[in-house]
C-alpha cells in the first residue's frame, strides 16, 4: 500500500534520505522520500493551502516541484533548481507554500535537480472543493497508479557520465507501476501490484507518467477506458481502449468493473519512433476481481496496445482530447492574440569540451538539444532571485519570438541549424498579454516526440498537426469551443502545436520538454511575467528563508 496523506490546511513533512531497495534480482540505495518508493500520495480539496517543509538528509543539494500547481504570484515555492531557488542541502530543510487554486483532479509532486525525480516522486489527488462534487457519477472507488522508471545503476552517475562523454544516457532497466515492475522482469513476480475491485462497480483511476524518458501507452486488458481529465482539469469523457500519456502528465481514467470475475492484465509499453535507445519493455500490474471464485487455469489476458511506432494512433488520440467546457467548468479560451511565439524544439550536437579526447556524440560532438537554436544553460544561481534583485549578469531578456531562420514554418524542419547558440537567455512578458505560442517539431539532427511543460500555468491546445506549421491555413481549423486545458503535452515527431494562454501570473516560470535526456542537453527556456499595476497583479515577496546559493 503506497503511504498517503489526508491533510487539509497543514503541515507536510517530507524527509529525503537513502533507502535501499531490491528489484530485479539486485539491491541498491536510492533517494526516497519518507522512506518510500514512489513517495507517499498527498491528498487535498480544491481551494486548500498547504505549507511544505522538505527535510534533506540525503547526499546531495535536491528540489521539490508541484508540478501543475500554479502557485498564483508566488514563483518562491514552484521548485526548478537554479530557477526559482537554489538546491535544499543535505542536512538543511526549507518550506514551501502550495496553494491549490483552479486545479481539480490529479497532479504529481517530484524532485526538479538533475535525475533526482527519477525516485523522488509522488501523486497529488485533489478533490472538488467542499460541497461540490464530480461532473460526472460519483465513482464507487479511486485509485492512484503512477508509471516510472528504474534503472540497476546510480541515476546521477548515469546521466554525469553521459554528460562528460557527450554520449546518450543508458536506458532503464525496467518501468513500474507503483513500484512494482511487473510480471515479465526478472525476480519481480511476487511483488506485482494488484488492484482488488468488485464486480459491477466504476473506479476512477488516477494515472501518472513518471518515467524519465519515454511516453507511454496503457490498457486494460478486455476493458474499456473512459479519459475525464487531464492534467487536473476535466475533459469531454472519451471512450477508448488505451491511452498515450507523455512524461509529466496525468489523467484521470473510469474502469468499470463488467467483466468476467477473474483476474487481467494492466500494462504500460513505451511509443518511440524515434532513432535513440530506449527501454523496450512492457510493466504490468493486475486487475482482480474480489470473490470466491476459481481463477482461470488459462494465462492472464494482456491489453491490446498500439504498436511501438504507431505515431498515428498516438496522434488521433491526442486530438480526440476535447475540455469539458461546461457551466461549472468553463472553457476561457482567449481569443484577442496580442503576442505570438514560433519556437522550434531540436535536437542538435555542440562542439565537444572533453580534455581527455573527443566525444561519444556524432562525428566526435557532444549531444545537445534547443528551443529556437538556442541551448539553454542553467546559471549557478536561480534566476528567480536575480531578476527581484536585479543581480545583472545571470540571464539575458532577449529570447526571440521566432527562430532565427523564420520562413512562416512552410519549409523543410530539416533547415534549423544543426549546432545552436548556448545561454541563460529568457522570454519576458507584460501582465496581462494574451499570448499564442506554436511548437515546432524539426529534424535538425534527429525527429523525436517531445513533451513539453510549463511552470505557472495551464495553457489551451487550440491545435495540432503534422509536418510543418503553415500560419496561414493552420489557425483555421484551431479549437477555440472546447480544447483540452493541460500543463504537459505531447509535440509529435516533425509536428507542431498551437497552444494559448494569459500571461496572468507573475514570476519567474521553467518551460522545458518533459523526457530528461533532452531537458539535461538544453531543451528548455524561461518565461518572466512582469508585476501589474497593483499588490493583487504583482509577485509576492520571498519568504524569510530561502536555501542559498552555494
Amino acid at each position: 500500500m503506497i503511504n498517503a496523506y489526508d491533510i487539509f490546511h497543514c503541515g507536510w513533512l517530507l524527509q529525503l534520505k537513502e533507502k535501499s531497495f531490491t528489484k530485479l534480482c539486485s539491491t541498491k540505495s536510492i533517494l526516497t522520500v519518507n522512506d518510500s518508493f514512489p513517495g507517499p500520495i498527498i491528498r487535498v480539496h480544491k481551494g486548500d493551502t498547504a505549507f511544505v517543509t522538505v527535510h534533506n538528509q540525503g547526499k546531495y543539494g535536491v528540489t521539490i516541484h508541484w508540478h501543475g500547481v500554479r502557485e498564483p504570484r508566488d514563483p518562491w515555492s514552484d521548485g526548478p533548481e537554479n530557477i526559482t531557488q537554489c538546491p535544499i542541502q543535505p542536512g538543511t530543510s526549507f518550506t514551501q507554500k502550495v496553494a491549490f487554486t483552479l486545479e481539480e483532479g490529479t497532479l504529481w509532486w517530484h524532485a526538479h535537480s538533475s535525475w533526482t525525480r527519477a525516485t523522488v516522486h509522488g501523486v497529488i489527488v485533489i478533490l472538488p472543493a467542499n460541497g461540490t462534487s464530480y461532473p460526472f457519477p460519483e465513482p464507487y472507488g479511486q485509485e492512484t497508479l503512477i508509471i516510472g522508471e528504474w534503472y540497476k545503476g546510480d541515476v546521477m552517475q548515469i546521466i554525469n557520465s553521459a554528460l562528460a562523454t557527450g554520449d546518450e544516457p543508458i536506458t532503464s532497466d525496467a518501468y513500474t507501476i507503483n513500484g512494482q515492475p511487473g510480471d515479465f522482469y526478472n525476480c519481480s513476480k511476487e511483488t506485482t501490484y494488484r488492484f482488488l475491485i468488485d464486480y459491477g462497480k466504476t473506479y476512477l483511476f488516477r494515472i501518472i507518467n513518471a518515467a524519465m524518458n519515454e511516453e507511454l501507452v496503457f490498457g486494460v486488458a478486455n476493458h474499456n477506458l473512459t479519459v475525464v481529465g487531464i492534467d487536473a482539469a476535466y475533459t469531454k469523457p472519451l471512450n477508448t481502449n488505451f491511452i498515450a500519456i507523455t512524461p509529466g502528465q496525468t489523467m484521470d481514467v473510469l474502469i468499470t468493473a463488467n467483466q468476467k470475475r477473474g483476474f487481467y492484465y494492466i500494462a504500460a509499453s513505451p511509443f518511440y519512433d524515434g532513432t535513440a535507445m530506449y527501454d523496450n519493455t512492457t510493466t504490468t500490474a493486475i486487475l482482480q476481481y474480489s470473490g470466491n471464485y476459481t481463477p482461470p487455469s488459462s494465462s492472464i489476458p494482456m491489453p491490446i496496445l498500439p504498436a511501438l511506432n504507431d505515431s498515428g494512433m498516438i496522434f488521433n488520440f491526442t486530438k480526440s482530447l476535447r475540455g469539458l467546457a461546461s457551466q461549472d467548468h468553463p472553457a476561457k479560451v482567449p481569443t484577442n492574440v496580442t503576442r505570438k511565439i514560433y519556437m522550434t524544439v531540436s535536437m542538435n550536437e555542440l562542439p565537444c569540451q572533453n580534455p581527455n579526447g573527443s566525444c561519444l556524440g556524432p562525428n566526435g560532438t557532444r549531444l545537445a538539444s534547443s528551443l529556437n537554436n538556442i541551448s539553454f544553460q542553467i546559471p549557478q544561481i536561480d534566476i528567480l532571485k536575480a531578476y527581484y534583485w536585479n543581480i545583472s549578469g545571470v540571464f539575458s531578456e532577449d529570447f526571440p519570438d521566432q527562430p532565427p531562420f523564420f520562413y512562416n514554418f512552410t519549409g523543410d524542419t530539416r533547415s534549423n541549424t544543426l549546432i545552436p547558440s548556448t545561454g541563460t537567455r529568457v522570454l519576458m512578458f507584460d501582465y496581462n498579454e494574451v499570448v499564442e505560442l506554436v511548437w515546432q517539431g524539426t529534424s535538425a539532427l534527429t525527429a523525436e516526440n517531445h513533451g513539453m511543460h510549463l511552470h505557472g500555468f495551464s495553457f489551451f491546445v487550440v491545435g495540432v498537426g503534422t509536418g510543418n506549421f503553415n500560419n496561414v491555413t493552420d489557425p483555421k481549423s484551431y479549437n477555440l469551443i472546447d480544447p483540452p486545458e493541460v500543463n504537459t503535452i505531447g509535440l509529435p515527431k516533425d509536428g507542431w502545436l498551437a497552444m494559448r494562454f494569459v500571461a496572468n501570473n507573475p514570476g519567474v516560470w521553467f518551460m522545458h520538454c518533459h523526457l530528461e535526456r533532452h531537458a539535461s542537453w538544453g531543451m528548455h527556456t524561461v518565461l518572466i511575467v512582469r508585476d501589474g499595476g497593483t499588490m493583487q497583479t504583482s509577485m509576492v515577496p520571498p519568504p524569510k528563508y530561502m536555501p542559498p546559493c552555494s
